[in-house]
């Protein structure tokens, strides 16, 4: 069966969405927790403001994905299909969130509230972090080379299990690079 095509709408408030590919489509206000978005295909869209909590994301298409003040908790960005797989994320909240073994290069989080989210064995190369907060973030084996944290907090790195080359780093920031190997920093 053939996807339907819709491109260049803009749907508000919605609590479902039609099987679809959608192109340069806007979504505002949209409650989808839970929503079953396997094999959909978004390109170049962007979610406004919007629920997506606990959204099955399998086989699902996201090719230059805008998501600003979404409430997105609990996803499983690996279950995504990785051809062209790229999105932004500005003033979101993906606690509980997994982005295991994507490769998520120049991905940007803008204020994000990225608790207890699993980004192991991912590539992040180049990603930036800006004024996020990762407490509880699990990175390991992730490729963080050129990634930016110099705003991010509460992040826990290991330089001995994550690749980090010329990765950037405030000083405020060193003690979640060291609190693995027991020094204390005062």
């Amino acid at each position: 069966m053939e996807k339907p095509y819709v491109a260049d709408q803009i749907f508000e408030k919605c609590t479902s969405l039609a099987y679809a590919e959608y192109e340069h489509c806007t979504f505002r206000s949209c409650n989808l927790e839970g929503a079953d978005l396997k094999n959909f295909q978004f390109v170049d869209c962007r979610f406004e403001d919007c629920n997506l909590s606990l959204v099955k994301l399998g086989g699902a298409s996201l090719q230059q994905v805008v998501f600003e003040g979404c409430k997105m908790q609990g996803l499983h960005f690996e279950a995504c299909n990785r051809f062209l797989l790229e999105y932004q994320f500005t003033q979101c909240v993906l606690n509980l969130s997994s982005f295991y073994q994507t490769k998520s290069k120049k991905t940007s989080f803008q204020n994000c509230v990225l608790h207890e989210v699993d980004f192991t064995e991912a590539d992040f190369s180049e990603a930036k972090f800006d004024a996020c907060d990762l407490a509880g973030a699990l990175f390991d084996r992730t490729v963080l080379e050129k990634a930016d944290f110099r705003s991010a907090v509460n992040y826990t790195i290991s330089p001995a299990l994550n690749r980090l080359k010329k990765a950037k780093f405030s000083q405020d920031g060193l003690a979640g690079l060291l609190s693995d190997i027991g020094i204390e920093i005062s």
